[in-house]
């Protein structure tokens, strides 16, 4: 007779995250700054009730099961509401990127088949330009400003009035999807990720782990990455679970009020595309002495590799980059830039080489990489293949099933369109997304590689590097630099610095100095928009 499990099948499910806020978390604070700068101060017993009278008020106006529910919001305490409401009740969190273009916004709210928005006050505007293009059944509109909201729409304190305290959560299967982002749609239209309930708590089971982000109930959690972005790379719902107080910094994203913000409610844990650390950088080094930040401030950097440069710059500062690395499509966490335990004797200049690497997967993440056949290739640190994953936490299709048969392997792993190399440690390094390779007399060139040198240069602030068509070569890169004020820097320059770091054939004929580097809506550099600006590019 076979032994068989006895354990309770008991449901991976939002709801649980939300009771333990009111049982274990009740006084920890929720701090939003607001439109005006002032900060909005509130704690997680309110933020409980306010959930489930949201969930409570949407169930009653009619938003059924699986349905979706599209905000359009900063980071602050209305938002955290609705990533806690909707799920609870059954509907679908559809989190929308403000920084679409307004027919981009159409699209994809049409395209998940949103019934209701809400929507900070001082989005209106936005709002206004795509209206005419959209079904929605209602407009509920958080009152950030404290002015009245037009009757046209349903003002957000009055819309949770409608909700009762005592709500009592409806029959989730932990499958069942509980919120959807949608890809920035830089090779086509934007693709619908959805989240289950599952995903969403396995994820943050994961990210709250020592040895991943160490995510803890002592700690002060500020997510300058959007909420509207891969669900704030997951930050919210793994304050939630372990009762961290989170410090939203709403639309306030300049260097000078996010170091206001890490002061005021000493910040331990924030996280942001680099752009936002270059900038925090620059801040600090212009007045050294200006803040006082927490001891050890940990930072999660994702979504462009980063000079080794800005590690050694913000250890100075006594605040510890931590590479990370995932998509949309990965719920978003895949991979931490951690030094293992067995490498801790290295000397400071190996363990730097461990943490600029995108790191290791996180628990359940498996990964391989494989070439162009879809031969899988060796860990040994030196052969580039494309990157593969599998995990709980990472979609096997796109909404509607659109996409997947370029996205998908015939086995079923996920093709990242990434690049990159895993050592005998199982350190993953990304060398560059596929599309982003310089191919130059029949070899391979890392675009990344070589914006983190040229970073580190102590003139340059940020750098790209593209493929720029060559009568001779195929390709060659060609760097575009944007350098410090009163700064100057000449192709010889650079060449000069990266000499010795790459072999000749590397280093850029040409560098091209320009007042800001274009950017996505995400933070990342749009090297699609640079390819366009200089596809004529003649080479002396």
């Amino acid at each position: 007779m076979s032994i068989k499990s006895t354990m309770m099948d008991y449901p991976l499910t939002l709801s649980t995250l939300v009771e333990r806020l009111k049982t274990y978390y009740p006084r920890v604070e929720v701090v939003s700054r607001l439109p005006d700068k002032t900060l909005h101060r509130t704690h997680y017993l309110d933020i409980h009730k306010r959930t489930k009278r949201l969930a409570s008020a949407l169930t009653k106006r009619g938003v059924k099961k699986g349905e979706g529910v599209a905000t359009l919001m900063w980071n602050h305490y209305g938002h955290l509401e609705a990533y806690l409401g909707v799920p609870i009740m059954g509907g679908v969190l559809h989190t929308v990127n403000l920084r679409l273009s307004p027919k981009d916004i159409a699209y994809i709210i049409n395209h998940a088949g949103d019934k209701v928005l809400i929507i900070d006050d001082i989005l209106l505007p936005l709002y206004e330009q795509f209206k005419d293009d959209v079904a929605l059944d209602e407009v509920i509109v958080v009152p950030l400003t404290g002015e009245k909201v037009n009757s046209e729409y349903t003002d957000y304190e009055d819309y949770l009035k409608l909700g009762d305290d005592d709500f009592s959560y409806p029959i989730i299967d932990e499958n069942d999807a509980a919120g959807m982002c949608y890809t920035s749609g830089t090779t086509g239209r934007p693709k619908g990720v959805v989240y289950s309930h599952r995903s969403t708590v396995l994820h943050a089971m994961a990210e709250a782990m020592v040895d991943t982000l160490g995510v803890s109930q002592s700690d002060v959690v500020t997510p300058v990455v959007p909420m509207f972005h891969a669900n704030a790379w997951g930050l919210s719902y793994t304050s939630v679970l372990v009762g961290a107080k989170q410090a939203l910094p709403g639309p306030h994203l300049d260097a000078e009020s996010l170091m206001d913000l890490y002061q005021s409610e000493q910040v331990t844990l924030s996280a942001g595309v680099p752009t936002i650390w270059m900038a925090i950088k620059t801040a600090r080094e212009a007045e050294p002495n200006r803040w006082k930040t927490a001891p050890n401030m940990r930072m999660v950097v994702g979504g462009a590799a980063v000079p080794e440069s800005l590690f050694r710059a913000f250890d100075k500062f006594d605040m510890t980059i931590i590479q990370a690395w995932g998509m949309t499509e990965t719920g978003p966490l895949a991979t931490v830039g951690i030094v293992k335990e067995s490498l801790s004797d290295l000397d400071e200049d190996a363990k730097y080489a461990c943490r600029i690497k995108q790191g290791l997967t996180l628990p359940f993440i498996d990964i391989r990489i494989v070439d162009e056949e879809g031969v899988e290739l060796p860990w040994d640190g030196k052969t580039s293949g494309n990157a593969e994953l599998k995990g709980p936490w990472v979609t096997a299709a796109y909404h509607k099933n659109e996409g997947a048969e370029d996205s998908f392997s015939e086995d079923g792993w996920l093709k990242t369109g990434d690049v990159c190399q895993i050592d005998q440690e199982g350190y993953v390094k990304l060398t560059d997304r596929t599309k982003d390779l310089v191919k130059s007399g029949g070899e391979w060139i890392s675009s990344v590689d070589l914006e983190n040198a040229i970073m580190g240069h102590p003139d340059v602030l940020e750098a790209a590097v593209i493929a720029v068509a060559h009568p001779k070569w195929d390709e060659r890169p060609l760097a575009v630099v944007v350098v410090k004020e009163d700064k100057q820097i000449t192709t010889d320059d650079i060449r000069q610095f990266l000499d010795g770091k790459f072999t000749k054939m590397w280093l850029p004929d040409a560098v091209e100095v320009i007042a800001e580097i274009p950017k996505t809506s995400t933070g990342k550099f749009m090297k699609m928009a640079l390819r366009e600006q200089y596809k004529n590019w003649v080479w002396e």
